[in-house]
């Protein structure tokens, strides 16, 4: 893996565009007229520049091999984020809007930290910690200009490969997420956010009137529950839920508990969801964040990758400070993240298949040349390697066809639809 301080690659253009991007962006805050005129420009450029690379990138046999790969990461990944939308109302709606309202925030230490880091450290310092430098969107854009720098032979081909690891590897991260925070339901950080944002019912659903009402304060009741191990208490008549008539999909009405004020469409309450009003444990964002660290770190290198990495601990410490996220979920997202991308190592980089036809070659006509070197025969030496060398062209030049052509302009437009999907969808962080 290479480290921060490796040369290799390190002294291209990547980290300089990375560092103008995140620049031009947070221009946003300090003059939107300058920002209006940059962004526009910056991107435009950089699209440019990458389109002019196509002609000559001598990998797209790699990146046709990829392309089955990159299309089951993303529709997994699609499928987990549907699974952690269901989740984040369900959590959200389960309790109903007076338990958001009334239950107190956790104990953080780490926002006690923040707070006493503020009267201490001098107030440039504060104002940089507070500043909204990096957001969601600038991971999810950082990561598509490492991907795409496989067309300056910046990074190791193929780029839909790489795609493929960190679509992957954010879906496995995603229902992780889900499955966790859907397992124990943690009062949100902001009290008032459910109230805001969701139009669920103010009381319970059935199974929290039955299973954690009658128990969830009262010592005595949980002593005896505890003892009994059986749901005893009489809670009454239940409050019942509004009943839309959605077919098929009738058995979600008791995840998501719609309202009549809501609609009718379940997917719309899906799309509504968003970041949720709970504490979802651990922090999506932070996971973002870090893949696309870890994605640079291993793929590029170079000081810019200690960069995106301090870029990480900004955004956590601002997830906290803000109070998004508790301490715990931006910790347990950074280790989590990490250790997600190192098991998942065997999508990409893919081996190097050329090498290891180049060695194949090399072992085949190795008595040949220990012969022709014995020999002082240098002419004779000179052919057999010019022989692997251009054995190994015929392989690379074989699968150079109009379709691959094709293949490679409809994926250039593919990505660069999805670059400006990505930024117009989580321009708002």
């Amino acid at each position: 893996m290479r480290w921060w301080f490796s040369p290799s690659k390190t002294t291209g253009g990547l980290g300089l565009a990375a560092i103008s991007y995140v620049a031009v962006d947070y221009l946003r805050h300090l003059s939107p007229t300058w920002h209006q005129r940059l962004q526009p420009a910056l991107w435009s450029i950089l699209a440019l520049v990458a389109i002019s690379r196509v002609p000559f990138y001598k990998h797209w046999s790699s990146e046709f091999r990829a392309a089955i790969p990159f299309v089951a990461s993303m529709m997994f990944m699609l499928a987990c984020f549907l699974f952690e939308a269901l989740s984040v109302r369900f959590v959200t709606a389960v309790l109903g809007l007076d338990w958001h309202s009334d239950t107190s925030p956790l104990p953080d230490t780490g926002q006690w930290l923040l707070l006493s880091l503020n009267e201490n450290l001098p107030e440039p310092l504060v104002e940089i910690l507070r500043a909204r430098i990096i957001g969601l969107h600038h991971f999810l854009m950082l990561f598509m200009m490492l991907a795409f720098s496989v067309l300056f032979d910046s990074v190791e081909a193929p780029g839909l490969g790489l795609g493929a690891r960190y679509m992957f590897t954010m879906a496995i991260g995603r229902l992780l997420r889900a499955i966790t925070f859907v397992s124990t339901i943690l009062p949100s950080a902001r009290p008032w956010c459910a109230a805001a944002r969701f139009r669920v019912p103010a009381y319970p659903h059935h199974w929290a009137q039955k299973y954690y009402v009658p128990y969830a304060s009262d010592a005595d009741a949980i002593r005896q529950i505890i003892n009994r191990d059986i749901a005893y208490a009489d809670s009454g008549e239940y409050l019942g839920d509004y009943q839309p008539d959605w077919g098929s999909m009738n058995f979600l009405i008791n995840f998501l508990r719609p309202t009549l004020a809501e609609g009718a469409s379940w997917f719309s309450l899906l799309k509504k969801a968003g970041g949720g009003c709970n504490d979802l444990l651990y922090s999506g964002h932070m996971l973002v964040a870090v893949l696309t660290a870890m994605a640079w770190t291993e793929a590029y290198g170079g000081f810019s990758s200690a960069f995106i990495w301090l870029l990480v601990m900004h955004s956590a410490q601002r997830e906290i400070r803000e109070r998004h996220h508790y301490s715990v979920d931006c910790v347990v997202a950074i280790y989590v993240g990490i250790l997600l991308w190192k098991m998942t190592g065997f999508i990409w980089p893919a081996k190097n298949s050329v090498r290891s036809r180049r060695l194949a070659k090399l072992e085949r006509i190795q008595g040949r040349l220990i012969q022709a070197a014995k020999d002082s025969d240098m002419d004779e030496v000179r052919e057999l390697l010019k022989e692997v060398e251009l054995g190994n062209q015929e392989n690379q030049n074989r699968g150079h066809s109009r379709y691959l052509w094709l293949f490679s302009c409809a994926t250039i437009f593919s990505a660069l639809t999805i670059v400006l999907l990505a930024f117009t969808l989580t321009s708002d962080g």
